[in-house]
């Protein structure tokens, strides 16, 4: 019975009222909007790492910590409380997470030594800890399911334009302020944004977008055991693959993220608010790419169902390409230009990985199958890339080990490859399955 949802149309909505299709949309705004602010209080730290260097005397390695472990709380937390959020309301969950996480960065404006500031940011992780997976959960419930890939490239690449806020708004408010009011600032704009959604969004509103067959299928999810959910959440090797490649690519991104102030800082002579708007540029780029390279995976995908996994198999392979040119390169504009251009790939099969893993499980527990998704993409990319890249700038500098970074994008693309290998027979067997349990 699990397998009955193998390939969902959940969003294939019939409009019930005038309203509705517009509704979604503003739905859809305010959802990414939680999320630029959730990576706004996560990034706007990269931004005054040299200044908090400065102040407290952090090595590399400390300041690196700082970050990942608001990605580690993310890794370890995401599935249990999307698990929760699935039986206990997914409006109610979003609204309590969004309150913490803005309440927590506040906390990191009021920190007076290394060990609060690292408290604080992991009660932020904790906060943003199952948002993304119930935010896409959301999303992908009110929408077409031929707009998996553009809807999960687009909502993903919120986080990369919240990025580019935190780190651009955060460097210009610190460079004026101080480090201080730059964590305010985020932590006041994620107070008005859960007061807004609280009086804009509820369940019953949804529910006039949703078909009846998915909100029968969310009550087995609610209903369904433990063995059972596991089963629906890793029933084919192609599903495993899309969580390991989406993990592993990640890793390039919130490493480049993460650094690229320090490096403009250390090897560009930049000052602070000029290093963190420039860095900004790059987490710009990568979002654009997030969003463009969905839409291409989608295009492509029309007349061939492997050619999703083909897609992100390609964007992995230009990423590794021209990163690992571009940070051997000499200082200089074209150094920046060929790493610009590397990070338009970087996340690109972003997209692609949450399509397969939506159309690898049932609607009844995408909350729990993206919040796989995200443990994966935290656990193998996103925790471990500012820690890892920082204790091997304490040896090699931090150039040595940026140069290291982009080897994560050709790993990944091993696994999209294996993954493609499968995934035919896998939809097939996942096919034959619901048909049956139709009948």
């Amino acid at each position: 019975m699990l397998m009955q949802h193998a390939e969902p149309t959940a969003g294939n909505v019939p409009v019930t009222q005038a309203d509705v299709r517009g509704y979604a949309w503003i739905v859809f705004a305010l959802t990414v909007g939680l999320l630029l602010s959730d990576y706004m209080s996560r990034q706007v730290l990269n931004a005054v790492f040299p200044l908090l260097k400065a102040t407290w005397g952090l090595s590399d390695t400390r300041l690196g910590s700082l970050s990942s472990v608001v990605a580690l709380m993310v890794g370890v937390l995401t599935f249990p409380l999307s698990v929760l959020a699935d039986r206990w309301g997914r409006v109610k969950s979003i609204v309590l997470m969004a309150a913490m996480w803005s309440l927590a960065t506040l906390g990191c404006a009021i920190s007076t030594n290394y060990g609060e500031m690292l408290l604080a940011r992991a009660f932020v992780g904790i906060g943003e800890a199952a948002y993304g997976s119930v935010g896409i959960a959301v999303v992908l419930s009110i929408f077409p399911a031929r707009l998996r890939s553009t809807l999960t490239g687009a909502f993903m690449a919120g986080g990369a334009f919240g990025s580019v806020l935190g780190m651009a708004l955060g460097g210009a408010v610190a460079a004026q302020m101080g480090w201080r009011m730059a964590f305010g600032a985020m932590a006041a704009l994620g107070i008005v944004l859960v007061i807004v959604y609280r009086l804009v969004v509820t369940e019953q509103r949804l529910a006039l977008l949703q078909p009846a067959s998915l909100n029968k299928a969310e009550g087995l999810g609610v209903r369904m055991s433990l063995r059972a959910l596991m089963k629906g959440l890793f029933s084919t090797k192609s599903v495993v693959c899309a969580y390991v490649g989406s993990g592993i690519h990640l890793l390039v991104p919130a490493a480049v993220w993460a650094w690229m102030p320090s490096f403009l800082n250390r090897y560009y002579g930049m000052p602070i608010g000029k290093a963190a708007t420039s860095a900004a540029v790059f987490v710009l780029v990568t979002g654009v790419g997030m969003v463009v390279c969905g839409s291409l995976a989608d295009r492509l995908s029309k007349n061939g169902r492997e050619r999703k996994w083909s897609a992100a198999i390609a964007f992995c392979l230009a990423s590794f390409t021209l990163l690992a040119i571009g940070f051997r390169m000499p200082a200089g504009p074209l150094q920046l230009m060929v790493i610009g251009v590397g990070m338009f790939f970087c996340a690109g099969a972003s997209g692609p990985s949450g399509a397969m893993v939506a159309n690898l499980t049932p609607p009844s527990i995408h909350a729990s199958a993206f919040a796989t998704l995200t443990l994966a993409n935290n656990l193998l990319g996103l925790a471990p890339a500012a820690v890892l890249t920082g204790v091997i700038a304490d040896r090699l500098g931090l150039l040595g080990a940026l140069q290291l970074v982009p080897f994560a994008p050709l790993i990944a693309a091993i696994a999209f490859f294996i993954g493609k290998r499968n995934y035919a027979s896998d939809l097939d067997r996942l096919n034959t399955l619901r048909e049956e349990a139709a009948h």
